[in-house]
């Protein structure tokens, strides 16, 4: 009878290491990877998901392929997402695309929270306030204080999304008086702002850095926790004394509904390997990001952080959000 016993547990030890020895064969990825994005080529996100894709690929042994699906506020590239349910496909971008988006639609086809599940974060898009060069000012101090001066004399715009509603969320919470003006296409306003056409402008640093360098703009604050390297001269919007315009436009990868802790762990190890790569966080700084690689739950954190900030704001705004 022990000899029968001692038998069925050898058998069942040499079960569990071929079993174990399987599961470990089975890694991750298994075929091609597709990174859906929501941005054209040449876009902050595009470049950067191509940096890591290259590496990437090179390291799993199987392609990683940038597909850019650009249109509808995001929601082509997240609809598209959404559909192939399949880890191998997964969606790059910031955050800020679906966190702010039920407060820019009536309804929306999905639900990010169930949808768009955090696997690592990437990078952190720099955004800044800025404002004519001819108008004078250094300070958002010297700002609020023109704009208290002259109510309803100012015009602002920014970048739909996060920056609008950093921008404008602060606007509101100042009792400011400056004007909106909308923009088709916000990549027009910062040379109106450089004309003095507007007077505040709210997008990326990458987008105003050009003119900054001209000598047509200022720069008054970043919206970022830290300052931005590229631009050490430049505080944040907290060491200027305007702590609510504190902003991250944090960003990354996201996978479908059901995908493991595990695997999420594991593609994070990655991306923190190939990011070794100096060349990597330098061309991040240059097209205005901070390369910021955090795991699952970090990157859930600080995403569930945005929406959070984002609700409050949008109470302050009286915006409701969809229906998901």
């Amino acid at each position: 009878m022990r000899r029968l016993l001692a038998l069925v547990g050898i058998a069942a030890v040499a079960g569990l290491q071929l079993a174990g020895g399987a599961i470990a064969q089975q890694a991750y990825p298994t075929r091609a990877v597709r990174f859906i994005l929501p941005f054209n080529p040449a876009s902050a996100s595009d470049i950067t998901a191509r940096l890591f894709a290259d590496r990437l690929s090179a390291r799993w042994g199987k392609p990683v392929v940038v597909e850019n699906r650009p249109g509808g506020d995001g929601i082509v590239s997240i609809q598209a997402f959404v559909a192939a349910k399949d880890d191998h496909t997964l969606w790059f971008g910031p955050a800020g695309i679906f966190t702010v988006q039920p407060y820019d639609h009536d309804t929306l086809p999905y639900d990010s929270k169930r949808d768009l599940i955090p696997v690592v974060s990437v990078s952190d898009v720099v955004l800044a306030v800025s404002v004519p060069a001819s108008l004078n000012i250094d300070t958002l101090d010297q700002l609020v204080a023109l704009a208290k001066a002259q109510p309803g004399k100012l015009n602002a715009a920014a970048a739909t999304g996060i920056s609008d509603f950093a921008l404008f969320g602060w606007i509101k919470n100042m009792d400011l008086q400056i004007v909106k003006v909308p923009y088709r296409d916000i990549m027009q306003a910062p040379n109106d702002l450089a004309e003095g056409r507007i007077q505040v402008l709210g997008t990326s640093f990458a987008v105003v850095q050009p003119l900054l360098r001209a000598g047509k703009i200022k720069v008054l604050a970043v919206t970022s926790r830290k300052r931005f390297p590229a631009a050490p001269e430049i505080p944040t919007a907290a060491e200027a004394g305007y702590p609510a315009l504190t902003f991250e436009s944090v960003g990354g990868l996201f996978g479908p509904p059901g995908m493991g802790q595990d695997l999420r762990q594991g593609i994070a190890a990655d991306f923190r390997a190939v990011s070794a790569d100096p060349i990597i966080p330098q061309r991040l700084t240059d097209i205005g990001t901070i390369m910021d690689i955090q795991g699952p739950t970090e990157f859930a954190a600080a995403v569930q952080e945005q929406r959070d900030k984002i609700a409050d704001i949008a109470k302050v705004l009286g915006v409701k959000a969809a229906v998901q």
